[in-house]
């Protein structure tokens, strides 16, 4: 009997065999590259905004970098040259108008309050427009400590001096101190508008800038109390269009002085103390306050030597019909001034604290 063999297939192990995921039987649709992605209107429009934002920010920042020519103000036609202007020429270039110095003498002395009227002084003077100079001068051999100290505070341009010639005849002690600015004045040939300010008077402000306007000699009326304080008076010109035409004064000052001018009622032009062509009165070798003169002659004995008469000043302002300085009459001369004001050492307390 024939044998009969038989041959079986095996088949791979089922764990070799790649067993397909559930998702990989269903029937696979087509691919996202194939079907466009349409966003929401609402971002669409986010976006949108965005960036029309980002233009319009570029937009605004490079207009504001742009340069624009400032536009230049109205000037006169300048020259050119080839050589380097000159101060003046520099002076027209800028618009800046020349002011003329104003030279301050000030004498003071040693009494009660002496401080107080130097810090009041100080307070206009830092008000003045430059440039200004003040001359303070102070009677004795040297200068003291504590007017050195109000004056490096005051932010004026100053020159502290002082005046050794004091003469116990003379009344009025600020003869010799404002001889001594006039000499350090004509020394130098500081040019510019020379002016006696006594520390114990008050002045405005407007008078400094009416000062400048002075091409010679010029005066004002000013207002001062009696020495009894009992009432005020006018002491000075009375002025039309100008021109001095009159002074005020009382009765017992008008029969014996030619000018009747306080000391703080004029300034000059200070060339008139070395220019021949600015003085009247050549035979004068210097022009300087007398201390032979009684007290209250000082002011127009000065005055003289500066001008022939009254067609020779300026009225300051033109109508002088404004008060701009007072002369108080301040009298602290038997009062001394303290001898500085710093505190001593271990000082005993009056009403002690109860610990």
């Amino acid at each position: 009997m024939a044998s009969v063999s038989v041959r079986r297939t095996f088949s791979p192990n089922p764990h070799h065999r790649s067993i397909s995921s559930p998702s990989s039987l269903r029937t696979r649709g087509p691919t996202s590259a194939s079907i466009p992605y349409h966003p929401p209107l609402l971002l669409r429009l986010l976006i949108f905004f965005f960036a029309s934002g980002i233009v319009l920010g570029l937009t605004v920042f490079s207009s504001t970098y742009e340069q624009h020519p400032e536009p230049e103000p109205d000037r006169e036609p300048v020259i050119q040259s080839d050589h380097r202007p000159d101060k003046l020429g520099m002076k027209q270039l800028n618009h800046v108008p020349e002011q003329k110095l104003i030279i301050v003498v000030t004498p003071t002395y040693n009494r009660a309050a002496q401080a107080y009227f130097l810090h009041r002084l100080a307070q206009t003077l830092c008000l003045v427009p430059p440039p200004l100079l003040w001359i303070v001068v102070e009677t004795g051999s040297k200068t003291s400590s504590e007017t050195a100290s109000i004056l490096r505070r005051s932010g004026v341009m100053y020159r502290h001096i002082c005046c050794k010639h004091t003469s116990g005849e003379v009344k009025d002690r600020g003869v010799h101190q404002r001889n001594k600015a006039l000499d350090l004045i004509e020394h130098h040939r500081l040019e510019g508008i020379v002016y006696f300010a006594d520390d114990d008077n008050i002045y405005s402000l407007e008078l400094f800038d009416r000062l400048r306007e002075i091409r010679g000699f010029g005066t004002w009326p000013v207002a001062m109390l009696t020495h009894d304080k009992s009432k005020a008076i006018l002491e000075g010109p009375v002025c039309k269009n100008g021109q001095v035409i009159g002074w005020h004064t009382n009765e017992k000052s008008k029969r014996l002085r030619r000018f009747h001018v306080d000391m703080s009622g004029f300034a000059f032009n200070s060339t008139m103390l070395w220019d021949p062509d600015k003085r009247v009165h050549l035979a004068w070798n210097t022009i300087r306050q007398l201390d032979t003169v009684k007290e209250g002659f000082q002011e127009t004995t000065f005055i003289q030597q500066l001008v022939e008469d009254e067609t020779q000043m300026e009225a300051v302002p033109s109508d002088c019909a404004k008060i701009m300085n007072w002369h108080l009459h301040l009298d602290y001369r038997d009062v001394v001034y303290p001898n500085g004001w710093h505190l001593g050492n271990n000082l005993q307390p009056v009403v002690p604290l109860k610990l």
